[in-house]
C-alpha cells in the first residue's frame, strides 16, 4: 500500500482527538486562553452540557485582523515567542486548541483590541474558514462553538450523559478559578450546575475566600496555611503555598483535592502520593483530605507538555519537589497540636436534632394528623406509642451516668469543684465527668467537650513511641519467660520476614517451630500488654499491606507497626479515670501534634459550643 499525505482537514482531526475529548476538555482551552489574555472577567455559556453551544467571553487584550486569521492555522501560538519549548510562562502550550476545535464543530471568534476602532471576526466550519471580516464588539474576545463533534458523529458516541458532561465542565472550570482568584469567572446555561465567582484579592486570604466559594464554607474554619520553599543544587528555587484541611476534615472520594503547578490545575501522580504521604497516620484509608496547594517553580523545572490535556506534568527533580510537599504538610499538621475540624460538633447537633419528637402534641388515640414522630429506621417503637429512639426513653441516670456501678457510698466520677479555673480557659477545658466509662465530659468558657479517652490516649502513645524511636530509639525490657504465640505457619512466616523492622521498635521475635514465634523483648511501656493479642494484630496488618511488606517503605512500615503497638497500651473504653487522670489527658493532648484524631483517622473528640446547645433546646 503506497505511503501518502493525510488531507489537511483529517490531520486537524486527529489533533483534536488528542486536545478535545469533550466540552469540558474544550472550555478548559478556550478559558485558559482568556486567562493568557489578561482577561479579568470570564463568562461562559453552555446549552445541552456543551455539544449545541459553547460561548467563551472575556475582557482580555483581544486580538486584531491579522492574529486572528493566524490563530486558526495549525501550530499557530503567541505563547512561544522566542520558539522554546523549555521556557512556557503561560497556560499554553500545544498549540492545536482553535484549529483542532473549528476541525470538528463551527467555531466562531469575535475580538477587538483595546486601541481598535472595531472589532473582527472569523468562522471556522468543520475546517473550513472564511476570511477576517469586521464586526461589532467592546475590547475582549467572544468564542462560540457550535455542534461539537458535527464534523466527526462517531465521536458522540463516547460522549457520557448531559448531567455527567456539565458536571466534568464545572469541575474543569472551578480548578481554573481556583488558580487564579483575580478572575471574575461564572457558568450559566445548565439547569444542574452553574456559578458566578466574583473576583478576589491577589493575597493569601483572597485565595482562601475562592477556595471557600468553590468547596465550602466550613473549610475556612478547618484550614491549615501553608508556606514553605526549597533550594535545587543548581540554585532555583520551589516554593509551595496553599492551604490544607485538617485531618479529620475529609471527604469520601478525591473531589476535594486541587493541586496547581505554576497556575495550571494538574492530577499529578508525583503529587497525589507526596500529598498522602504527608497525611499519612492521620486520615483513614478510605477518606481524602481536602487540599488546596500551589507549586511555583522556573519553566524549565518542570515540562508540561507531557500530556495532551496538559493534566501532567514531569518535574527535572521530582524527588526535590515530592520531599518539599512532604515536609510542609507534615509541619503544617504538626503546629495545629490537637485541633480537629468543627463539623464534628454540627454533625452531632444534627444526630441529637435528628431524634426529637416534633412539636405538635398527639390526640387521645395517637398522633394527631399531620404529625408525624421521627423514628429510625428498623429502630424498635416506643410502647408508649411516641416511637422514641432506644436511650431516649430512658430515664436520666439510667442514659448519662457519671458513676453507673459504684455503690451508694462510693464518690461520683465527676471532676472535683475545686478544678483550677484556669483549666476552663485551655483549648478542651476542665474535666467534669466520665460517662459510660468511655468518654470525659469537660467544660470550656463557651461550650463543651466530649473526648474518646481511649482513641486520644492511643494517638498520645504513638506520638510518644515515635519520637522516642526518632530520638535513640524505643527501650525495650527482656521477658523473663519468652511468650510463645501459635499462628498460621503463614502469618509465622510473614512476621518473621520483619523482625529487624519489628526489633527497631523494641519489639524481638525468633522462630518457636513450625507455625509459632518467640517473644523475647518487648517495648518497655507494652510491659503489661497483652503480648500474644499484639503479635497476632501485627501478624495481620503485616499480611494486610499493600503489595506485601516488602514493596512499603520502611518507615511507613514502622510506623503501621508502632500505631498497632500504641492502640495496645492505650487506655481502653471501661476504664474509670480519677479527675486528675481525665486532667491529665486534656493538657497532653493539648500538647501532642495530631491528637485531634486517632491512629486510624477517627477524631478524638467532639466541641459543642454553648450555642449549638442552647439551639438544641429551643433557647435560640
Amino acid at each position: 500500500m503506497p505511503v501518502r499525505r493525510l488531507d489537511p482537514i483529517l490531520i486537524d482531526r486527529i489533533a483534536a482527538g488528542e486536545v478535545v475529548e469533550r466540552p469540558a476538555s474544550a472550555i478548559k482551552e478556550l478559558v485558559e486562553n482568556a486567562v493568557d489574555a489578561g482577561a479579568r472577567r470570564i463568562a461562559v455559556r453552555i446549552e445541552s452540557a456543551g455539544r449545541a453551544l459553547i460561548r467563551v467571553s472575556d475582557d482580555g487584550s483581544g486580538m486584531d485582523a491579522a492574529d486572528l486569521a493566524l490563530a486558526i492555522e495549525r501550530h499557530a501560538t503567541s505563547k512561544l515567542p522566542d520558539g522554546d519549548l523549555l521556557d512556557i510562562a503561560t497556560l499554553g502550550f500545544r498549540g492545536e486548541a482553535l484549529p483542532s476545535i473549528g476541525s470538528v464543530a463551527r467555531l466562531d471568534i469575535v475580538s477587538r483590541t483595546a486601541g481598535s476602532p472595531s472589532a473582527h471576526a472569523v468562522t471556522v466550519d468543520a475546517g473550513v474558514a472564511t476570511p477576517v471580516r469586521p464586526a461589532s464588539r467592546s475590547p475582549g474576545t467572544t468564542v462560540e462553538v457550535r455542534d461539537l463533534f458535527g464534523a466527526t458523529p462517531a465521536r458522540l458516541k463516547f460522549l457520557k450523559g448531559d448531567r455527567a458532561e456539565a458536571t466534568a465542565v464545572t469541575d474543569a472550570l472551578r480548578r481554573l478559578a481556583m488558580a487564579n482568584p483575580a478572575v471574575h469567572l461564572s457558568l450559566e446555561g445548565t439547569p444542574t450546575v452553574g456559578f458566578d465567582y466574583l473576583a478576589c484579592a491577589e493575597d493569601d486570604e483572597g485565595r482562601l475566600t475562592r477556595i471557600a466559594q468553590i468547596v465550602g464554607d466550613d473549610f475556612i474554619d478547618n484550614a491549615l496555611p501553608l508556606r514553605a520553599t526549597r533550594e535545587s543544587p543548581d540554585g532555583e528555587g520551589v516554593e509551595l503555598s496553599g492551604f490544607i484541611g485538617l485531618p479529620t476534615f475529609h471527604r469520601g472520594t478525591r473531589d476535594g483535592q486541587y493541586l496547581f503547578v505554576n497556575g495550571r490545575p494538574v492530577r499529578d501522580k508525583l503529587l497525589t502520593s507526596a500529598l498522602y504521604a504527608g497525611y499519612m497516620d492521620h486520615v483513614p484509608r478510605d477518606r481524602f483530605p481536602v487540599v488546596a496547594l500551589y507549586l511555583r517553580c522556573g519553566p524549565r523545572a518542570v515540562d508540561v507538555n507531557v500530556h495532551p490535556a496538559k493534566a501532567e506534568v514531569r518535574f527535572r527533580d521530582s524527588t526535590l519537589v515530592r520531599g518539599l510537599v512532604v515536609s510542609a504538610i507534615r509541619d503544617a499538621l504538626s503546629g495545629a497540636l490537637h485541633r480537629a475540624s468543627t463539623t464534628g460538633g454540627t454533625r452531632t447537633i444534627d444526630a441529637l436534632a435528628s431524634r426529637s419528637f416534633g412539636t405538635a402534641r398527639p390526640g387521645p388515640g395517637g398522633p394527631a394528623g399531620g404529625w408525624h414522630p421521627r423514628r429510625s429506621v428498623g429502630a424498635p417503637a416506643d410502647p408508649r406509642g411516641y416511637g422514641a429512639p432506644r436511650g431516649f426513653d430512658e430515664s436520666p441516670q439510667a442514659s448519662f451516668e457519671t458513676e453507673p456501678s459504684a455503690p451508694p457510698s462510693a464518690p461520683a466520677r465527676a471532676a472535683e469543684p475545686d478544678v483550677a479555673v484556669s483549666d476552663e480557659d485551655a483549648p478542651l477545658g476542665a474535666a467534669r465527668a466520665q460517662f459510660h466509662e468511655t468518654y470525659i465530659l469537660a467544660q470550656t468558657r463557651d461550650g463543651v467537650v466530649i473526648v474518646d479517652q481511649h482513641a486520644a490516649h492511643e494517638r498520645l502513645v504513638y506520638e510518644r513511641m515515635k519520637r522516642a524511636r526518632a530520638e535513640g530509639g524505643i527501650g525495650r525490657q527482656m521477658m523473663l519467660i519468652p511468650t510463645v504465640v501459635d499462628l498460621p505457619p503463614d502469618d509465622a512466616a510473614t512476621l518473621l520476614d520483619e523482625v529487624d523492622a519489628l526489633a527497631q521498635l523494641g519489639l524481638c521475635i525468633e522462630a518457636f517451630g513450625r507455625g509459632a514465634v518467640a517473644v523475647t523483648e518487648v517495648p518497655s511501656a507494652l510491659g503489661n500488654g497483652d503480648t500474644t493479642r499484639l503479635v497476632r494484630d501485627l501478624a495481620e496488618v503485616i499480611r494486610s499491606q499493600d503489595g506485601g511488606a516488602g514493596t512499603v517503605p520502611l518507615e511507613r512500615r514502622l510506623d503501621r507497626y508502632l500505631a498497632t503497638m500504641a492502640c495496645h497500651h492505650s487506655v481502653r473504653a471501661g476504664r474509670r479515670l480519677q479527675p486528675d487522670e481525665m486532667n491529665a489527658l486534656l493538657r497532653e493532648m493539648e500538647r501532642t501534634p495530631g491528637s485531634g484524631q486517632c491512629n486510624h483517622g477517627r477524631p478524638t473528640y467532639v466541641e459543642l459550643k454553648l450555642a449549638d446547645v442552647e439551639r438544641l433546646f429551643g433557647r435560640r
